[in-house]
């Protein structure tokens, strides 16, 4: 029994992100058959009588031999008819000598031969550009200029399967940027960020409220989770849903890492540098927010917020179970979800935002309305959120009925102090940002002066803080002395820190 082989490289979408997929074809001496192998779903075994009628087409005569498809690695599900160009590819070089075992191929397949895009190939690209540090793709000629975007990938477009036999044949030039250049990037200790200055929704429409704003640009830079409490209609959400335009600017893995996740949830195909912002309904089930699912983990609201805001608008009428299961990705930044079949985890560095009224009725703060609740009621409502659970919530602020006053800051002056502080934290050597760092990396660049480690001392006695209130404070203080461009943290940056916590 004689046999040949030919490979090429694919992909397929897992747990949020793309896994490598090794697709190999062998032509056995042995009754004539076509089978695919290797955990492959329906939607791929379908991709048989798709690849017969393309072949057919471009008069290619199979082999009176065995035809077996494999598709590594074997524990691995597989699925999507992007697999389609490739197995065709393959089993036209079967008895050629050129090969395309270095190249990613993806399309699926008309009966005619057409090459057609799905809806998985973008985010599969993207996350694979996040994991390695050059591609070569070829893709149907409708996205190429899509994938053109993404830096460090050289692309192909085909328009047929006999344009991208054509192509494999002769060898022909990608379409590819040599230079990825961004409309907005800053570039600190050689090292690329980029960032968005379009402003759709801009802090200018906010009247008033200047402690929000300051608290706002404070919880932007370090990336620190905000709650905002009010009566209705003070601006709680307006402010919150303006926060995601004045977020710090994102690496190259971040971009492509959070414009893959937003294009497996339903969002546009395209390369852009605005953080996730995900605002959940407050009846969303526990797996929505967290992942699950009965046999496969799946990514829930956390996972999709990473590098990110997630937001919780009406904070308390969240069920029990959701709130109290947020302490773990707010604590460790990740989230493991464990089932039979499967243990997956995944990262939750989000900014953590919520709102909510003071009272059910909402008119416990209003100097216009009468409060309606009693005090059982009141309590009863506060009650809902634990003190473990605020504990974990770096910034408290209580926002007045400000309505007559005027704007006093737009986004683009925001934004500019978070990219003070950003590039300040950066030139010190951070990876991650103030809030995300751990105890120990904090210790290290904190710089208390004596005045505001004096201050902080008596104010952990006074107000009996717990060792992780003390450690936000200070996070909270490096942020605000950043914003300032100090590198040490003085007495009005560690007053400004305390006045941010809940009481």
């Amino acid at each position: 029994m004689s046999k040949t082989t030919k490979k090429f490289l694919c992909a397929t979408l897992s747990d949020n992100r793309a896994l490598k997929v090794n697709v190999e074809s062998a032509f056995v001496r042995a009754l004539p058959g076509f089978s695919i192998v290797g955990m492959a779903n329906q939607s791929i075994q379908e991709s048989k009588e798709r690849i017969k009628s393309a072949l057919m087409d471009i008069k290619y005569k199979f082999p009176a031999q065995k035809i077996t498809v494999s598709m590594s690695p074997s524990d691995l599900q597989k699925k999507g008819s992007h697999f389609d160009l490739g197995i065709a590819l393959l089993l036209y070089m079967q008895k050629e000598s050129f090969t395309c075992d270095d190249f990613y191929v993806f399309g699926e397949l008309g009966l005619d031969g057409n090459v057609k895009s799905t809806s998985s190939i973008f985010p599969i690209i993207l996350s694979l550009a996040s994991q390695e540090k050059f591609l070569k793709v070829i893709v149907p000629k409708d996205i190429a200029n899509k994938i053109n975007q993404i830096p460090n990938v050289h692309v192909f477009g085909a328009d047929s399967l006999n344009e991208a036999i054509e192509f494999i044949k002769s060898d022909k030039d990608y379409l590819h940027v040599e230079n990825f250049a961004y409309k907005n990037m800053i570039e600190i200790e050689n090292k690329k960020y980029f960032y968005e200055k379009d402003f759709e929704l801009d802090f200018i429409d906010v009247k008033g409220q200047s402690r929000v704003k300051r608290a706002m640009i404070i919880s932007a830079a370090g990336m620190h989770n905000i709650l905002l409490e009010g009566s209705p209609g003070c601006g709680k959400s307006m402010s919150i849903k303006r926060l995601r335009h004045i977020m710090p600017p994102m690496s190259m893995k971040e971009m492509l890492q959070s414009n893959a996740y937003n294009c497996m949830s339903g969002g546009e195909e395209e390369l852009n540098a605005k953080r996730a912002f995900r605002n959940p309904h407050h009846s969303s089930s526990k797996p929505s927010i967290f992942g699950g699912g009965s046999s496969k983990a799946m990514a829930g609201e956390s996972a999709l917020a990473h590098n990110g805001i997630l937001f919780f608008d009406e904070f308390p009428h969240f069920s029990k179970s959701v709130l109290e299961a947020l302490r773990e990705p707010l604590e460790d930044n990740q989230i493991l979800i464990s089932r039979v079949n499967s243990k997956v985890k995944y990262e939750t560095k989000f900014l953590f935002a919520a709102a909510q009224n003071p009272c059910p009725c909402g008119n416990l703060l209003s100097s216009s309305k009468e409060c309606r609740c009693n005090d059982l009621e009141i309590k009863r409502y506060t009650s809902r959120v634990s003190e473990p659970l605020m504990d974990r919530l770096d910034m408290y602020i209580q926002m007045s009925e400000d309505y007559e006053s005027k704007s006093d800051k737009n986004s683009n002056e925001m934004f500019d102090s978070v990219l003070k502080a950003f590039v300040f934290q950066k030139k010190r050597g951070q990876v991650e940002l103030n809030a995300k760092l751990s105890e120990k990396e904090l210790q290290k660049i904190k710089n208390l002066d004596d005045a505001s480690a004096n201050i902080l001392e008596k104010a952990s006695l006074q107000f009996s803080l717990s060792h992780r209130s003390v450690h936000k404070i200070e996070s909270i203080a490096r942020t605000i002395a950043d914003i300032d461009e100090s590198n040490k943290i003085k007495k009005e940056h560690i007053l400004e820190a305390l006045s941010y916590r809940k009481r």
